[in-house]
């Protein structure tokens, strides 16, 4: 094979490649519907002019019918006058008359069934024509449920790769720490800069309901009644707190009498 020859292989396989992926079905379809029914449209023409032709000979054949009686009818006349030379003058026209009224008898009678069967092929024309218009919509549908299963495999496909997902676990991690960071950040300056002890009431504070338990309890230890909601705290100590020598076991002596009362009795 000469380099030419291979060279113009090459180029009708490239174009045949270029033109295979440029086709589009959808537009493919319709273009061939378009020359389908420019084609109906011609076929219907030559159809009409065929059904015109036979449509003039049949006319032609009973024209030819017409006069062949008409000179029969001559021919009798000149009989019953005697002239046998005009009768058989009209006999011989006559004659003529009826051979062209078979012969285009047959023509017609030929052109009527070539007529019959293009009028048949018309019609299966029409129905491939209205077959293909219903074929053509459900390859239009199936063409674009194909092209979208592509697109999503294709997308599927670049999913697969694990790098996107590995990136995005990366950044996850990295936005972690960053939040640890952040979050032992603040509680260092909170250590070097406030008040710790402030700080400890507070979180102690923040327990809500279960420090105030632990508060009950811890009077109810030391023999401490709570006080009822609204009641003032700052009462008489010595009805919440035990004297000293109570809480060492030991008995409070007697009362002594005030001075000026021992005087007046004596």
């Amino acid at each position: 094979m000469g380099i030419f020859s291979r060279l113009g292989t090459l180029i009708k396989s490239n174009l045949n490649d270029l033109i295979s992926k440029a086709e589009d079905p959808e537009k493919m379809l319709n273009q061939v519907l378009v020359d389908m029914k420019t084609q109906l449209v011609e076929a219907k023409k030559q159809v009409a002019v065929a059904i015109g032709d036979e449509k003039r000979l049949k006319k032609q054949w009973e024209d030819q019918g017409v006069q062949s009686k008409e000179w029969e009818r001559k021919a009798m006349l000149a009989v019953q006058a005697g002239d046998d030379e005009l009768a058989k003058e009209a006999l011989s026209r006559q004659k003529e008359h009826e051979d062209l009224s078979t012969q285009f008898e047959q023509q017609w009678h030929l052109q009527k069934q070539a007529v019959d069967k293009l009028k048949d092929q018309l019609r299966v024309l029409n129905n491939k024509i209205d077959e293909a218009q219903r074929k053509k919509n459900i390859l239009v549908a199936r063409a674009k449920r194909a092209e979208a299963q592509k697109t999503i495999q294709s997308t599927m496909a670049g999913l697969s790769d694990t790098s996107a997902f590995d990136t995005f676990d990366r950044m996850a991690e990295k936005v972690d720490q960053i939040e640890a960071e952040a979050e032992a950040g603040a509680e260092l300056s909170g250590e070097l800069t406030g008040d710790t002890l402030a700080e400890r009431f507070k979180r102690l504070e923040s327990g809500g309901v279960g420090a105030d338990q632990q508060l009950a309890a811890l009077k109810a230890k030391m023999g401490i009644a709570a006080l009822p909601a609204g009641s003032s705290s700052t009462g008489d100590k010595s009805r919440q707190l035990p004297e000293a020598g109570e809480r060492a076991g030991e008995k409070r002596p007697p009362s002594l009498p005030a001075a000026g009362k021992g005087e007046r009795e004596e």
